[in-house]
């Protein structure tokens, strides 16, 4: 007989995949976004520079500011549903039992297996069993703020240089357009990078995020144009 092979399942990535995307993407859309916006009003080589290393700086902060706050309210709730649980596996630890044995049972369980697979797994670790299958928590998807916070601050800053590099290196006459062009590059490839870890569909995931990249940057080169011609 074959061997089977063990899946390899792509939700081990979930955590620090999304913050790691989220922030890339954000770093060179609205990095790039800014630089042709500036760019548009017939701003400065110097400015446009000035005005991109300030959208860096605090667009890093605030992604991880926002990611730290929000990870950090997902996980406070999280453990204080584990202190509730905690709390009722002391006082009602039979009715957690048959808390447990009813999740199985309505996933397909027969009743009296269903019983014998909660009693064992509440002798091995009760609270880790009911923070699983009661709460769906997992060590996999449970929230790790600072470790959000952290990639979230990295990859905006990665994916914010990208976009500033190419504006530092580009004269002014082509500077909107190499710098567009190679953005909406980025973050095609972004896209299908993070579909391929993540296990879906890489021409989906590398058209989705240009598209709406694209846009981003193409409203705002229209408003910086707008407001360039007023001066």
């Amino acid at each position: 007989m074959r061997r089977k092979h063990p899946e390899q399942h792509k939700l081990e990535h979930i955590g620090w995949l999304r913050a790691a995307v989220l922030g890339a993407n954000d770093g060179i859309v609205s990095t790039s976004s800014l630089i042709l916006g500036v760019a548009a009003s017939n701003a400065s080589h110097t400015s446009i520079l000035v005005a991109g290393v300030a959208g860096l700086v605090a667009g890093a902060m605030s992604m991880a500011t926002g990611e730290y706050v929000s990870v950090q309210s997902q996980a406070d709730t999280e453990n204080a549903a584990l202190e509730t649980e905690k709390r009722e596996l002391k006082t009602d630890p039979e009715g957690e039992l048959k808390e447990l044995t009813e999740i199985y049972v309505n996933r397909g369980l027969d009743t009296s297996l269903a019983r014998q697979v909660a009693v064992d797994l509440m002798k091995n670790n009760a609270l880790n069993a009911h923070a699983r299958d009661e709460l769906g928590i997992s060590e996999t998807l449970s929230a790790r703020p600072l470790q959000a916070a952290f990639a979230s601050a990295g990859s905006f800053t990665i994916g914010a240089l990208l976009p500033l590099l190419v504006s530092v290196l580009t004269p002014n006459p082509y500077l909107s357009w190499l710098v567009a062009a190679t953005s909406i590059g980025f973050l095609a490839v972004l896209g299908g990078l993070a579909a391929y870890v993540g296990g879906a569909n890489v021409v989906q995931g590398s058209v989705r995020v240009s598209f709406w990249s694209a846009l981003a940057m193409g409203l705002t080169y229209a408003v910086g144009s707008v407001f360039g011609g007023m001066q």
